[in-house]
């Protein structure tokens, strides 16, 4: 327990630091949805059952001026399985541009547990990989992703729960556009936009 407390204050310390010493790159932050599934095992075992999985996530990553650049910040994350656990954490992420617009991203952090059981609150250890659409923003500090996570989350409480968790990640910008869209068409032509001709 201590030595995971160890690890992800390092992590979190080296994020920070990370960001102090690069302060000409500009941060860019995301904000999205979870959805998927996980390979359940309570009680210390490796596998027991499947639960649906529901969360969102947010990270800010510094250090990068363009999509070739590594980037490190810290996230944070609440979810639930099966709508009967609350998951809820952070820690620190790492960026791998293995490719310009498809990088990697490392993460690692700490979380707490609640269920619908007797345990209460219970810390645990969650570490993830994202592959998907992740470019570098040249015009704001907000970065539309989408793509696959794949983490592995340890409780060290009473349920000994083990999580194998498979999930799509999906911007909350891009998932809002439909809706601005459906506003905008019920707003009408702005005054700029109105037909050639009409009088003023």
């Amino acid at each position: 327990m201590k030595a995971v407390a160890r690890v992800c204050f390092s992590a979190t310390l080296l994020a920070v630091l990370a960001s102090v010493s690069d302060a000409a790159a500009e941060p860019q932050a995301n904000a999205g949805l979870t959805l998927g599934g996980a390979a359940v095992g309570p009680a210390g075992e490796a596998w027991n059952h499947g639960e649906f999985h529901l969360g969102l996530r947010g990270d800010t990553l510094f250090g990068r001026d363009d999509a070739f650049d590594f980037g490190i910040g810290p996230y944070a994350e609440i979810g639930t399985m099966a709508f009967d656990e609350l998951q809820f954490g952070g820690g620190a992420s790492l960026l791998l541009p293995v490719h310009a617009s498809l990088p990697l991203v490392a993460s690692v952090g700490a979380f707490g547990r609640v269920g619908d059981d007797d345990y209460g609150v219970e810390p645990g250890f969650s570490g993830a990989l994202f592959w998907g659409s992740r470019s570098y923003n040249f015009h704001a500090n907000y970065v539309m992703t989408v793509g696959l996570s794949v983490g592995y989350r340890q409780t060290f409480g009473q349920a000994d729960e083990s999580a194998l968790l498979i999930a799509a990640q999906l911007d909350l910008a891009a998932l809002g556009l439909p809706l601005v869209a459906l506003i905008n068409v019920l707003r009408g032509p702005t005054a700029e936009a109105a037909p050639l001709g009409e009088d003023d």
